[in-house]
């Protein structure tokens, strides 16, 4: 706990001379003001973060946290716990989309076994960072105990300052682990109390039949955990995942080292979620890279106060959104420093 606390503390609020710097820069660049739009006020959020009003990406990496869900039990999903396992060596072989998205945008890919039912060789890609072999079941009683929680959280901040130590400068997140939709949806129904029905989607292709068992299996998790939002860390470990709570320390560590926190889609968007209740300064930091086509991501991204770049109808998770976002993300801060001001060209 006191760790946690500690990076609480550290996170400041964004750098309001950077930003002017930065905003007098882009109203003197070489082309009417304001008209590359989102990405001059990427610019500007990222010389709030950074500090510095012309700030600079030398290296991204995309951190991806792997677990294992226990409320997978309730024979909800599509498909079964082993393709958690079966994905991770995927990314660790290089097949998987998220190897292909990571490598065009150039991001280091990091994969870390946080919590998946299975045990891996070693490889250079892969963290071996195991709190558990899965979470228990939500719908039974708590995912994880508290310990468990803020050990998951601390793995998060060990794996980003690692990343910071080794020069990264923009960190995206990813995750794998099959049903976890499932403790994200519950998470965004503690947050924002809206009826499961509107926030519920089918994650990997669930049918009508298997989306009822699965809006069942939240309920009962809600019933038999009463999760409370004033409670952020205890509510992640009642109804949350590993892997999630990896995040959370990924993204809390970004926050409090100044270094700008790409989302990906409506897992780490749960992630995101907590780490804006344990401090609300958390959501300057943040970055949503796209909209998913979960329906419950657009009220998560709401109630962030984050607006997401692309519009692409995607789901897939892995980190792909993030790294997707990442060179537009890097082009911003790019017009910003190299385009021509009205000033210097005379």
């Amino acid at each position: 706990m006191f760790k946690l606390e500690k990076v609480l503390a550290q996170i400041e609020s964004l750098n309001e001379e950077a930003m002017a710097g930065a905003q007098a820069r882009l109203d003197d660049l070489a082309k009417p003001q304001g008209s590359l739009g989102v990405m001059e006020a990427i610019a500007k959020k990222i010389a709030g973060i950074t500090g510095r009003a012309v700030p600079k990406i030398s290296q991204k990496t995309c951190i991806l946290m792997a677990g294992d869900h226990g409320v997978m039990e309730e024979g909800f999903n599509a498909y079964p716990q082993a393709v958690t396992a079966q994905m991770v060596q995927n990314f660790l072989n290089g097949g998987a989309a998220m190897n292909v998205f990571s490598r065009h945008v150039g991001a280091e890919l990091l994969v870390v076994d946080i919590g998946v039912a299975a045990d891996f060789a070693d490889h250079p890609l892969l963290m071996k960072k195991k709190v558990a072999y899965g979470t228990l079941n939500i719908s039974n009683g708590p995912a994880m105990t508290v310990e468990q929680a803020l050990k998951a959280i601390e793995t998060g901040f060990e794996v980003a300052e690692g990343c910071l130590a080794r020069g990264s400068d923009l960190l995206g997140l990813g995750e794998m682990g099959i049903g976890n939709t499932t403790p994200s949806t519950a998470l965004l129904a503690v947050f924002s109390g809206t009826p499961l029905a509107e926030i519920t989607g089918r994650g990997t292709g669930a049918s009508d039949e298997l989306l009822k068992l699965k809006i069942k299996a939240i309920e009962k998790a809600l019933a038999v955990n009463n999760p409370a939002a004033d409670e952020p860390l205890a509510a992640l470990a009642k109804v949350g995942g590993l892997e999630i709570a990896g995040l959370v320390g990924v993204i809390l560590a970004g926050a409090a080292n100044r270094v700008p926190i790409v989302l990906d889609g409506f897992i780490s968007g749960a992630a995101a979620l907590v780490a804006s209740a344990l401090n609300p300064r958390v959501k300057d930091y943040l970055l949503a890279s796209h909209l998913s086509d979960e329906p419950g991501h657009k009220k998560m991204l709401e109630l962030i106060g984050v607006r997401p770049i692309l519009f692409m109808d995607m789901r897939l998770g892995e980190g792909t959104g993030a790294a997707l976002a990442m060179n537009i993300i890097e082009v911003s801060v790019k017009i910003l420093r190299d385009m021509a001001t009205f000033s210097a060209a005379a």
